[in-house]
């Protein structure tokens, strides 16, 4: 019994690092590009992935992001895997959720 509850434990940790590893890359590839297309001061708030998306080459990926006072919901699709080959493309999807935020002043 001690044993299956190591074995469980030890998997459990080493999903928790692939799942952080994966979101990071991921965060970094989608920064890279929205940064190619001229949008510096766009920040990624989060990513929303399934819990199969660290161990699969394709996966649908929910990103909030923030500029300025909007901050808007973006589906994107991930193809490939940063720790099982050299390239991960995320192309964008949609455009699933937009708030603008109004203030006065600082």
């Amino acid at each position: 019994m001690g044993k299956l509850f190591s074995l469980l434990v030890l998997l459990g940790l080493g999903y928790f690092g692939l799942t952080t590893y994966y979101g990071m890359a991921v965060e970094k590839v989608l920064d890279e590009q929205l940064d190619a297309r001229g949008m510096t001061a766009v920040e990624v708030e989060n990513l929303d992935y399934d819990w199969l998306a660290p161990i699969s080459q394709s996966a649908e990926v929910s990103a909030n992001v923030r500029y300025r006072g909007a901050s808007a919901s973006l589906e994107l699709a991930v193809e490939g895997h940063p720790l099982f080959g050299d390239e991960l493309k995320v192309s964008f999807g949609s455009l699933k959720g937009l708030s603008l935020g109004i203030s006065f002043g600082e």
